[in-house]
C-alpha cells in the first residue's frame, strides 16, 4: 500500500506546471494514481448533458487530479517544507524539516 507524506486538509503549493504558485487545500488523494485534487487549482471545463437533476446542460467547471510530485506542503507561516517524522511517547508525528515543528 503506497503511503504519501501529503494528507487530505493539508495546505499546499504547486511547484510545477501550468498552476505554479498557486495554494489551495488537498481535498482528495487518489493513491493508485499517486495524483491529488487540491481546491481551486488544475480547474477543467467539463460539458455535461441535459439530465434530470441538470435540465439545462451546459458546461461545468471542476478542478482535474495533478501529480503529488508536482506540490509542496506548506507551513503555518505560508513556507514550502518537505516532510520529516519523530516518535514522541510512542505516537508518529510530522514535522517540517525546515523549522523541526510539528505539523
Amino acid at each position: 500500500m503506497k503511503k504519501f507524506k501529503i494528507k487530505v486538509d493539508d495546505q499546499v503549493r504547486v511547484i510545477a506546471g501550468e498552476d505554479k504558485g498557486k495554494e489551495g487545500k488537498v481535498v482528495k488523494i487518489l493513491k493508485d494514481k499517486d495524483r491529488l485534487i487540491v481546491e481551486g487549482v488544475g480547474m477543467i471545463s467539463k460539458h455535461q448533458k441535459p439530465s434530470a437533476s441538470n435540465p439545462q446542460g451546459g458546461i461545468a467547471e471542476k478542478e482535474a487530479p495533478i501529480h503529488i510530485s508536482n506540490v509542496s506542503l506548506l507551513t503555518k507561516d505560508n513556507q514550502t517544507t518537505r516532510v520529516g517524522y519523530k516518535y514522541e511517547d510512542g505516537k508518529k508525528l510530522r514535522i517540517s524539516k525546515k523549522t523541526k515543528e510539528v505539523i
